[in-house]
């Protein structure tokens, strides 16, 4: 029976009950995170050891990264993908538990609204991510980073620092943004098609 779960659990999460939720789901598992994985870490991957300030010290480099990164982009990217993973694993999860067939899914009202929730709260995180990805990263990565060194001494109000390949890593951000706005756009365009189908299956009743 364990097995049975697992089978249907697998089958809801690769295979959803709408033709544009597969398709979010190759665009979302493929694509995104192939882009994140390969080529984001090329990018940020070795960024800390890069950094460099005047005067060029380590403990100072690190203070002023820190203050630069509070978080490192391919980390809040990665939490990013598995978070807006939860609701529609959620949903996926409990079909299976109940046995629910996924051609079902768009049968049966109540499992509908569920699903169209679940699609609701994915839109909600993207926008989520959205708003904290442009608080933490903006738009732009300059070339030079004045770091505030007021907690350091006297010596060091303010710290200049190098930003390595902040082109690669402007567009590197502009992309993310990009897949972001693309994911938003498909669960609006999978709660469209959920509605159609549905009025479709009144109208044949």
């Amino acid at each position: 029976m364990s097995l049975n779960y697992i089978k249907n659990f697998y089958e809801g999460c690769v295979k959803p009950p709408t033709v544009i939720g597969q398709f979010h789901t190759l665009f979302f598992g493929s694509i995104r995170m192939f882009f994140l994985g390969v080529l984001g870490f090329a990018v940020y991957g070795n960024e800390a050891l890069h950094f460099s300030c005047d005067p060029d010290k380590r403990e100072i480099n690190l203070f002023c990264y820190n203050q630069f990164r509070p978080i490192t982009p391919q980390v809040f990217w990665a939490l990013q993908l598995v978070i807006v993973l939860v609701p529609g694993a959620t949903f996926h999860l409990y079909a299976a538990c109940k046995s629910i067939n996924q051609e079902c899914i768009l049968q049966k009202p109540i499992f509908t609204v569920i699903y169209i929730i679940s699609v609701l709260l994915r839109i909600s995180l993207e926008v989520i991510s959205f708003w904290l990805q442009i608080h933490l990263f903006g738009f732009q990565v300059k070339p030079l980073y004045l770091c505030d060194g007021g907690s350091l001494g006297k010596k060091f109000t303010v710290i200049k620092c190098m930003v390595p390949e902040h082109i690669e890593k402007t567009i590197f951000l502009i992309a993310m943004y990009t897949f972001t706005v693309i994911t938003m756009v498909l669960c609006i365009a999978e709660i469209f098609e959920i509605i159609f189908r549905r009025l479709c299956l009144l109208m044949k009743q």
